[in-house]
């Protein structure tokens, strides 16, 4: 059965995913700055009051957030946050900040709490301009877990041989080739030796 607290635990949770307090939740939703404090979870006479349907869309809204995810953050199934290294898209193709397996690696690395990977070599990549969408848009952050495997369909980060570091989707791999399929459809998918490829990794989560 669904509680009052798990209901107002999902809330906090996607409050700080996002970045906020829960009184920023609400002022970003649109909603009265007050309405997700802990202050206003029970009434003057002791009653539980539960957050309206109403305010948790807008919530979810807010923080391009789905409903499944909501869910995620409910009760015992909700993932929990750990400090993971962050680094700007755009300055991973530059030396230094990556080990020869794609581990984290030297400095620049700023950090930032985002849900659990379950890989202690996770980091998160923050996106910068239009050049992956519709897919990921500037701001995003994204988690990528080097421990997990990889299948087709999957989103993958890797960096070729020659330095370039690339955000696509996995079409199809063999021993031989990787196809990938890029995220903005104006750009040309890509073909590449699997010799040509450094290494690569999922990416496990987003910031939508």
């Amino acid at each position: 059965m669904l509680t009052h607290s798990q209901v107002w635990t999902a809330l906090d949770r996607l409050a700080e995913r996002a970045g906020m307090s829960p009184s920023g939740l609400a002022k970003r939703a649109g909603l009265d700055p007050t309405t997700f404090n802990k202050s206003k979870r029970i009434t003057a006479d002791g009653r539980e009051r539960w957050p309206s349907t109403e305010s948790v869309s807008k919530a979810l809204a807010a923080t391009n957030s789905s409903i499944d995810s909501f869910v995620q953050l409910i009760g015992d199934g909700a993932r929990s946050l750990q400090s993971v290294p962050l680094l700007a898209l755009a300055q991973a193709g530059s030396g230094g900040h990556f080990d020869e397996s794609g581990f984290p690696a030297g400095k620049g690395w700023d950090e930032v709490a985002l849900p659990s990977a379950s890989d202690e070599h996770a980091y998160a990549l923050e996106i910068s301009g239009d050049s992956l969408r519709p897919t990921y848009r500037d701001g995003d952050i994204i988690v990528v877990s080097p421990g997990t495997p990889i299948r087709r369909g999957d989103r993958v980060v890797l960096k070729t041989s020659g330095g370039e570091v690339m955000v696509k989707e996995l079409k199809r791999r063999t021993t031989r080739t990787l196809e990938l399929q890029s995220l903005n459809p104006a750009q040309a998918d890509r073909t590449l030796d699997a010799d040509d490829v450094a290494w690569i990794a999922r990416i496990v989560w987003a910031s939508q």
